[in-house]
């Protein structure tokens, strides 16, 4: 038996997929998707509920999602003195920020969660483009 395999077991480690477990960004994945009417965000929440996760506007041009993976797995494992092998899904707080543009009408942003899905959309506006204003140039 190789030193590896006595270290590690006889699963084969992937730092980068361990990486990815325990990082809250890559284990909340968000699509943005921009329709002629809106901003649409979908988030992968799975196991939560929409009381587990705040949908916000910061600033008024930044969306935040936020909310915590409940740990009270250890709790119950530790009344029946079970034993966990291997724990690859996140537990913990995680927090995700968009940067909104300017076409972004942030007061009428409407979030739906539904089977561990939360969708978040924020209507558009027409945003103005700046005009250009001849001056006059006065004198000789």
């Amino acid at each position: 038996m190789s030193l590896i395999s006595q270290l590690l077991g006889d699963e084969t480690y992937d730092p980068f997929l361990s990486m990815i477990n325990k990082c809250p960004i890559l284990s909340t994945p968000t699509d943005w998707k921009e329709t002629k009417d809106s901003h649409v965000f979908i988030c992968d929440l799975p196991g939560l509920k929409k009381e587990d996760v705040k949908v916000e506007i910061d600033d008024g041009k930044v969306l935040q999602i936020s909310g915590e993976r409940s740990n009270n797995l250890d709790e119950k494992d530790e009344k029946n003195n079970n034993k966990w092998h291997h724990v690859e899904r996140f537990r913990g707080k995680f927090q995700r920020r968009f940067k909104l543009p300017k076409n972004a009408k942030v007061d009428q942003v409407k979030a739906n969660m539904e089977n561990g899905v939360l969708i978040v959309t924020i209507p558009k506006e027409e945003v103005k483009k700046n005009e250009t204003k001849v001056i006059q140039i006065e004198g000789n």
